[in-house]
């Protein structure tokens, strides 16, 4: 028999009609500024995030608590808090976005005093819940439908590292990666593969440096090619990147320069693709 969020609200002494259920996936976020990530990472700026609102959005968020959740990287919707509200009125002064450039103009947005609540807060981090099919409705009342628990957690835990040839991901959501993942990458050098997802093109690298792959990517995600000469020559992309081979700690540079030139000729990169050299 499934268990449902509603059974845990009541049991916390919550009311139904008055709690909103909020999930947090916010598409205009800059990487490393996504609700989850500002949740996981800088828990005042999550806060400072969900107590400015549109005006539209007032009635929709009227009642006494918001059960708040954040979507992961693996597209769960994560349980974050039970939360107090009180409706202070329109914003007071310009505010700095946290999940984005730019500022919120005085008068231009509600906020909320937000009180984090003693309740469930054993739970924050370890309930993962089915939303639904209705994901735009990221604003529903409690009382309406009640939510299936599909995951209880010992803990909060980021997704294991896939292993390096496992891993598979857009440039895009390297900031997005558990601070285990970076480690790993940091601490290991060899030859990754980029692929557009626009020409299907690719280009094998290398990753020499200090830093390793993940300083390596970086670069990319910086401005759009790294210096190489045929990524400057055409429009930004958010290309995939791979890695085909990892370097053994006692290899030297031109060990690695050695290896680079085999996967280019091995999926001929320098005829069907975009490396030059």
């Amino acid at each position: 028999m499934p268990i449902l969020l509603n059974t845990l609200l009541e049991e916390a002494g919550l009311i139904l009609s008055e709690v909103r259920l909020l999930r947090h996936k916010d598409k205009r976020a800059l990487r490393g500024r996504t609700p989850y990530e500002l949740w996981r990472d800088n828990r005042e700026q999550f806060d400072l995030y969900q107590s400015v609102q549109s005006i539209q959005n007032r009635g929709k968020l009227r009642g006494q608590y918001w059960i708040s959740f954040v979507v992961t990287p693996g597209n769960e919707t994560l349980l974050v808090g039970v939360y107090k509200v009180n409706y202070r009125g329109l914003i007071e002064e310009d505010t700095p976005k946290p999940h984005m450039d730019g500022i919120d103009p005085k008068g231009s947005c509600d906020t909320y005093d937000l009180t984090l609540d003693d309740r469930l807060s054993d739970l924050s981090g370890k309930i993962i819940i089915e939303w639904g099919s209705g994901e735009r409705a990221w604003i529903q009342r409690a009382d309406n439908q009640s939510k299936q628990i599909l995951e209880v957690r010992a803990e909060f835990k980021e997704p294991e590292f896939p292993g390096f040839l496992n891993l598979i991901s857009p440039l895009s959501k390297l900031d997005s990666f558990p601070q285990s993942w970076v480690t790993a990458l940091k601490s290991s050098k060899g030859i990754y593969l980029l692929t557009c997802p626009k020409t299907k093109e690719q280009y094998v690298g290398a990753a020499t440096s200090e830093g390793g792959l993940w300083s390596r990517w970086q670069e990319y995600t910086q401005n759009g090619h790294a210096s190489n000469v045929a990524l400057k020559s055409r429009d930004p992309s958010d290309y995939q990147v791979s890695i085909l081979e990892v370097a053994g700690t006692a290899s030297t540079t031109q060990d690695i320069f050695v290896m680079e030139s085999r996967w280019k000729l091995k999926l001929q990169s320098r005829e069907m693709g975009l490396n030059r050299n």
